[in-house]
């Protein structure tokens, strides 16, 4: 709890503004929402005071029953002594018994669990019934594309969220969710994401002292994300008959662009906010990209490999390698170049001068950063000063959906067209998805022909 609350502050600090006028604006924005979030933790949760006063439970809902969301209600539950579960929502049931039985069976502690039936809702409209069923904070762990719309709801219904990574999988999402992350501000809610790296204690310590200048002026980043195909998209003729299309995309969302961001925004998206970590969540200038599918993926139309070269205006360059195929070398590491040495996250996190010596190397305790991020979270609502990394969260996810456009294009993308692109994924209003109705895939893009937006 102690480490917990050190660092609350630091989650609310305004972002650099050391950067051309259009990023100034954006960041400049950011700030602002962190002045309202700082009156408003002034003034208290009044949902949370009335939990400290009266020791009420803070209630829990959980919206997205799969495998990451089912460790984030276990963690939460874990966070705080005075928590019980008390809505889930999934689009399929046997998902939402699976990961009811996990969570009871990690977290062990009876009092905790108050979701009868008739609060454990199935179907696309589950997550609207879990904000109605009067949750104080609540999970959003279902497929990226529906990040924006859950995001917005459980914000308007004045609920805290913790919320996975990527923030959406397009440009207009993210653009809603940053909006939404500063109405948060104004209203005194925490907002907590899923970029699990910035609570890990070995990779804090090593960015902080890259930021107090160990390694000088970063000159470059390479960070790779080279790993095994993730949930491969079955061939068409295993669709069971009768499947609607939404259902088959909902059910292979790894696959569809629009459901998932492609591989560089749902998996890659750590390394690409650690560059941003790197470079003190400045946003870059430009990027270029290469990349492509080598695999045949039935339906699906998302690339197996993506190449990004990002740019900023002091001429630092960050390059990102993400790959998903079987039989080849794998590896996630970082190294971080600098004027008077190198950082390096590989099988241990250190630093050497520029003759090859180890300087430093983190060797202290390590907790489970999954846990320590719904720590602080409950740590900050029980105090009454909210956590919001909304700004860094949406900028990274931007980031990384700016290196995509960049490969599915084929062009030169800067951070200025970022900001006004009109960009959409989803091919119908997600708002009205239907379950039943037909839906299209999207043919996967092709460089030189697919149009930026």
């Amino acid at each position: 709890m102690e480490v917990a609350t050190r660092y609350i502050a630091m989650q609310t600090r305004p972002e650099s503004t050391d950067t051309a006028a259009t990023r100034r604006d954006f960041l400049k924005a950011s700030t602002t929402a962190v002045a309202a979030g700082a009156l408003a933790s002034k003034l208290g949760f009044p949902a949370v005071l009335s939990a400290q006063a009266n020791s009420d439970r803070l209630r829990i809902g959980f919206i997205g029953c799969g495998g990451r969301g089912t460790g984030a209600a276990a963690q939460a539950l874990k966070a705080d002594s005075n928590v019980v579960l008390h809505a889930m929502a999934d689009v399929y049931e046997s998902s939402l018994d699976r990961s009811l039985a996990s969570v009871n069976k990690e977290v062990g502690e009876a009092q905790k669990f108050d979701v009868p039936k008739s609060r454990q809702f199935v179907g696309l409209d589950g997550y609207q019934k879990v904000l109605q069923s009067g949750v104080d904070v609540v999970i959003l762990t279902t497929p990226p594309g529906f990040r924006p719309l859950h995001f917005k709801a459980a914000i308007d219904a004045g609920k805290h969220v913790f919320l996975e990574k990527p923030m959406g999988t397009d440009a207009t999402g993210c653009k809603q969710i940053m909006a939404t992350a500063a109405e948060a501000q104004k209203k005194g809610l925490s907002v907590v994401d899923g970029f699990c790296w910035r609570y890990n204690y070995a990779r804090r310590e090593l960015y902080k002292r890259i930021h107090d200048g160990a390694i000088g002026d970063i000159r470059a980043i390479y960070a790779t994300y080279l790993t095994g195909p993730v949930k491969p998209m079955p061939a068409k003729e295993s669709r069971p008959e009768g499947m609607s299309d939404t259902e088959w995309q909902v059910r292979n969302w790894y696959n569809f662009t629009w459901l998932s961001g492609d591989g560089l925004v749902e998996q890659a998206i750590h390394s690409v906010d650690k560059i941003a970590w790197g470079m003190k969540d400045v946003p870059p200038l430009k990027c270029t990209a290469t990349g492509g599918r080598q695999i045949p993926n039935h339906e699906g139309n998302i690339w197996d490999h993506i190449s990004v070269n990002y740019e900023w205006e002091d001429g630092a360059r960050a390059f990102m390698a993400q790959r998903q195929t079987t039989g080849c070398h794998n590896e996630n590491n970082d190294y971080i170049l600098g004027t008077k040495g190198s950082a390096y996250i590989t099988r241990g996190v250190f630093i050497k001068d520029l003759d090859g010596k180890i300087t430093w190397r983190h060797e202290g305790a390590v907790p489970d950063m999954y846990q320590v991020e719904h720590n602080e979270m409950y740590a900050a609502i029980r105090q009454g000063r909210p956590l919001n990394s909304g700004v860094r969260m949406c900028q990274s996810t931007l980031m990384g959906i700016m290196g995509r456009m960049a490969g599915y294009t084929g062009q030169e993308v800067t951070w200025e067209h970022m900001m006004k692109s009109n960009e959409r994924q989803c091919p119908v209003d997600l708002a009205a998805l239907d379950w039943k109705a037909p839906l299209p895939i999207t043919p996967m893009a092709l460089p030189g022909r697919t149009k930026m937006s």
